[in-house]
């Protein structure tokens, strides 16, 4: 099997931190809710156990187990920045049973964590390098770590563009970081939605591959970080690979079917790949005749 460069650097790839045993959950307590629309809200959570607390640490891209109690579990990404010791957010869309009770628990509520699981986009490949990142609806906050830590890193990465869409204005997250990322020098984030309903709206309106007619990239010289709908990821690998992308550059956050995040389930299987052992992200190269046909 192909060794993922966005794993170099992972001394935890496919462990659980948080426990000796990666099927055991370590409780972790709910110390802020933050909404983002009506159906997805961003949950700050800090371990119970001070020394969990302050030894965890995980990789932008890779994701945890979020578990309650008599109502299963669900994978969702890391969506704070990787230096935020003490403490990790979880973005979260109420769209499945789990999700819906995630949503009903109040601050100070516990939920079980295991993890962090997975493989993590290429930030050390990509030093001295442009960074593309492009992201639909909720798939902003899995690439919102590696947004943070090339902004904290500012120096050590290239032109960094940022092209973000949604259905309609109310439905983008992250909205407060939008004015502080696109301060940042070479920093250039482009958004748009599909429509738009009794309100002002000064961005693009389209699917979001349109806002790469809008981006300044040396294609030769960028890495791309994709994260959405599959439906968007397949449209937008075919446009990058138009503007000349080498495929070795493209890569994918595929976040479906994930069920115990140690690779035993065999729920996530994509040939001959776990998605939450050899993923959630993939070069594209790994998925030649898997996800979208290979150039």
């Amino acid at each position: 099997m192909e060794t993922m460069a966005g794993n170099a650097g992972s001394s935890h790839h496919g462990k659980a931190v948080t426990s000796g045993n990666p099927w055991l959950p370590v409780p972790a307590v709910i110390s802020e809710i933050r909404q983002e629309t009506y159906d997805t809200a961003t949950y700050t959570l800090t371990f119970k156990n001070s020394k969990v607390r302050w030894a965890y640490a995980f990789l932008p891209g890779q994701f945890n187990m979020l578990g309650i109690l008599g109502m299963g579990e669900a994978p969702i990404s890391l969506s704070s920045d990787p230096a935020l010791f003490g403490a990790f957010e979880h973005t979260i869309r109420a769209v499945g049973n789990v999700t819906k009770a995630l949503a009903r628990l109040q601050k100070g509520d516990t939920i079980g964590i295991r993890g962090p699981f997975g493989s993590a986009w290429p930030m050390e490949e990509a030093r001295d390098k442009d960074l593309l990142v492009i992201a639909g609806g909720i798939g902003l906050s899995p690439l919102r770590p590696a947004i943070e830590q090339a902004l904290r890193q500012r120096r050590q990465y290239g032109r960094i563009t940022i092209l973000y869409g949604a259905k309609t204005p109310d439905d983008l997250v992250h909205t407060a970081d939008f004015e502080r990322w696109s301060a940042g020098a070479d920093t250039h984030l482009h958004l748009t939605v599909d429509r738009v309903a009794d309100r002002a709206w000064t961005h693009q309106l389209g699917v979001v591959p349109v806002l790469l007619e809008e981006a300044t990239l040396a294609t030769a010289r960028t890495i791309a970080m994709v994260c959405g709908p599959e439906v968007m990821l397949r449209f937008a690998v075919v446009d990058l690979l138009k503007r000349g992308f080498p495929p070795a550059h493209i890569f994918l956050s595929l976040e479906r079917r994930m069920r115990c995040g140690v690779a035993q389930c065999g729920h996530c299987f994509l040939g001959p790949r776990f998605v939450c052992q050899d993923g959630p992200v993939f070069r594209y190269t790994q998925l030649y005749g898997l996800f979208v046909e290979g150039a």
